[in-house]
C-alpha cells in the first residue's frame, strides 16, 4: 500500500484536458472544481462542446472499423493492459492523492481504490486469452463454432463517488474484448481519469481507442447515449438518470447496461454477537461517507436486540474521525460537493418532518481543519416507517435508518421493500436461516456476516430498478461482446430443395 500523507504533494492546479483520438486538447469552455475537504478552489477542467462530443464518437468509430486495436490479438491487447496495471501501480500514490483531493474519501480509501483499479485491468488481460467460444456437434458434412466478437463503439459514463475505479469496471473489459471507447467521467471529479488519459498516452494507445470527454450530463453524456455510431452505453449513477439513458438508447437499439442505485438491508438477527454486527453496521453505512451504491443504509435488527443495537451504534459512530481526506487520521472524509451536502442535509430535514427519531448526528462537526468542507456527522434515525421517504429513497450519504422485525418473515418482507435490488446481508448464527434469508432477499449482491466484500471475478449489478445487466466477472466481459454462430458447409452439394 501506498504511504499515509499528511499534506498534498501533488499539483493539481494545472491545465486538465480533454483527450480526443490520441491528443489532449482544451474544451470550448471551463469548470471550477472545489476541494471537499475546505470548499475551496481546487483545479479548472476544460469541458468539450457539442462538436468535441461529436469528435470524440467518430474517432471512436473510426478506430473500431479501420483501427489496429480491434484487429489485435487477445495476446497483445492483454499484453497492453498487463503494462497499464503495471503502471497505475507506479503512480498509485500520486492517483490516490488527486482522488482524494477531488472527491474528499481518506486516502487510505482511495489506495484501495487504485490497487483494485490495477488488478481489474489484470483480471481481464487473464481473462480475454481464456477459451470463450463453443463448437458444436451438427451433423456432416456442416462445422459449426459459435464464437464472442467486440460490439464497436462503447459510450461509459461513470459516477463521481469511486473515479478511477469505476473507469477501470468499464475499459478493462471493454479493451480487453477489443472495444473502442468515449469515457465520460463525472463533472465533479474527473481528474484521476484524466490522469488514467495521460498514462494511456505514453504507453501509446492507439489513436481514437479511449477518448475522454469532460462536461455534464445533458451537454457530453446525452449525445454519447443518443448518437447512432455508438454501439454500447454503460452507464452508472441515479435511478432518474439510467431511465433517461435507456431511453436515448433506443435511436439505434444499441446495447445498454445500467448500474443504479440501491437502498440496501442489513438484517441483524438476535443470535449473532451484537458488537460484531455494529461493526460491520458502520462499515456499511459511513464507508466513503456513505457515497457507495451499495451502501447498508437500512439496518433491519430484531426487536429483542434493537435498543442495544441503536445504543452501541450511537456510541461508535461519536467515535469516527470526521476530517479532511488528506490527514492520515481521517476516518470519514466529506461529502463529494456543496449540492450533495444540500441534498443529504434536505434529507435529515425530511426524517424529522415525517416523524422518525433523530438519534444521532444530523449536524455538521465544527472544527477549524473543517471549516468551509462538505460534512456531516454520521446520522442514525430510528422508529421509522417502511413508507417514509427516508426509508424509500437513496440518500447517497451518511445517514442510516434502522427498522425492528419480529420474526423472520418481517425481515424479508422489510428487505424487499423497496424499489431498489441492488446489494443486501443477513447476520446470523444459524446456517439455515442464513441460506434460508440470503435467498429471499431480491437483490444481485448479498453477504452473509459480512458486508462491502466486491471481487472483480464476480457480478456486480442488481434486482428491479437497481439496474440492467452485470459488470464484473466473466459476466462483464460477455456484456461488451456479441455472439456469432458460424456455420461452414465442408462439401456444399445442390439442396434439390426445388425441381431442378
Amino acid at each position: 500500500m501506498a504511504p499515509t500523507l499528511a499534506a498534498p504533494t501533488v499539483k493539481v492546479d494545472r491545465k486538465w484536458q480533454l483527450w480526443i483520438n490520441g491528443k489532449f486538447e482544451d474544451g470550448v469552455s471551463e469548470r471550477q472544481l472545489f476541494n471537499p475537504g475546505n470548499g475551496k478552489p481546487l483545479a479548472k477542467v476544460a469541458e468539450a462542446g457539442p462538436d468535441q462530443v461529436e469528435k470524440a464518437v467518430k474517432a471512436a468509430r473510426n478506430a473500431f472499423d479501420h483501427g489496429p486495436w480491434p484487429r489485435l490479438t487477445a495476446l497483445e491487447r492483454a499484453q497492453f493492459l498487463f503494462k497499464l496495471a503495471d503502471k497505475i501501480d507506479e503512480n498509485a500514490s500520486e492517483l490516490a492523492e488527486i482522488e482524494t483531493l477531488n472527491m474528499g474519501k481518506p486516502l487510505r480509501e482511495t489506495q484501495y481504490d487504485m490497487a483494485d483499479a490495477a488488478n481489474c485491468f489484470r483480471y481481464y488481460a487473464g481473462l480475454v486469452t481464456k477459451p470463450l467460444g463453443q463448437t458444436v456437434d451438427v451433423p456432416a458434412p456442416s462445422v459449426t463454432s459459435i464464437v464472442r466478437e467486440p460490439i464497436g463503439v462503447c459510450g461509459q459514463i461513470i459516477p463521481w463517488n469511486y473515479p478511477l475505479l469505476m473507469a477501470a469496471w468499464k475499459l478493462a473489459p471493454a479493451l480487453a474484448a477489443g472495444n473502442t471507447c468515449i469515457l465520460k467521467p463525472s463533472e465533479y471529479t474527473p481528474l484521476s481519469v484524466i490522469r488514467l488519459a495521460e498514462i494511456l498516452a505514453e504507453l501509446e494507445l492507439p489513436e481514437g481507442v479511449v477518448n475522454v470527454v469532460l462536461g455534464d450530463g445533458p451537454k457530453v453524456g446525452q449525445p454519447i447515449a443518443e448518437s447512432i455510431l455508438v454501439d454500447k452505453i454503460a452507464f452508472t449513477g441515479s435511478v432518474k438518470t439510467g431511465k433517461l439513458i435507456a431511453a436515448a438508447a433506443l435511436t439505434n437499439l444499441k446495447k445498454v447496461t445500467l448500474e443504479l442505485g440501491g437502498k440496501s438491508p442489513m438484517v441483524v438477527f438476535d443470535d449473532f454477537n451484537l458488537d460484531t454486527a455494529v461493526d460491520y453496521a458502520l462499515f456499511a453505512i459511513y464507508c466513503n461517507a456513505g457515497q457507495v451504491c451499495s451502501a447498508g443504509s437500512r439496518m433491519i435488527v430484531h426487536k429483542s436486540i434493537h435498543d442495544q443495537f441503536i445504543k452501541k451504534m450511537i456510541e461508535r459512530s461519536k467515535k469516527i474521525k470526521v476530517g479532511p481526506g488528506i490527514e492520515p487520521d481521517t476516518e470519514m472524509g466529506p461529502l463529494v460537493s456543496a449540492q450533495q451536502l444540500k441534498r443529504v442535509l434536505e434529507y435529515i430535514e425530511i426524517g424529522k418532518s415525517e416523524g422518525a427519531k433523530l438519534e444521532v448526528g444530523g449536524d455538521q462537526p465544527q472544527g477549524e481543519s473543517l471549516s468551509g468542507g462538505f460534512y456531516v456527522n454520521p446520522t442514525i434515525f430510528s422508529n421509522v416507517k417502511p413508507e417514509m421517504r427516508i426509508v424509500q429513497e437513496e440518500i447517497f450519504g451518511q445517514v442510516v435508518v434502522v427498522q425492528k422485525f419480529d420474526n423472520e418473515k418481517e425481515a424479508i418482507e422489510l428487505a424487499n421493500g423497496t424499489q431498489f435490488g441492488l446489494a443486501g446481508a443477513v447476520f446470523t448464527s444459524d446456517v439455515s436461516r442464513a441460506h434460508r434469508v440470503v435467498k429471499a432477499i431480491k437483490a444481485g449482491i448479498t453477504w452473509v456476516n459480512g458486508y462491502h466484500n466486491t471481487y472483480n471475478e464476480c457480478p456486480w449489478g442488481g434486482y428491479k430498478q437497481s439496474g440492467w445487466g452485470r459488470e464484473l466477472g466473466t459476466y462483464g466481459l460477455d456484456a461488451y461482446t456479441e455472439l456469432k454462430q458460424i456455420n461452414i458447409n465442408l462439401d456444399p452439394q445442390p439442396v434439390n430443395w426445388f425441381q431442378p
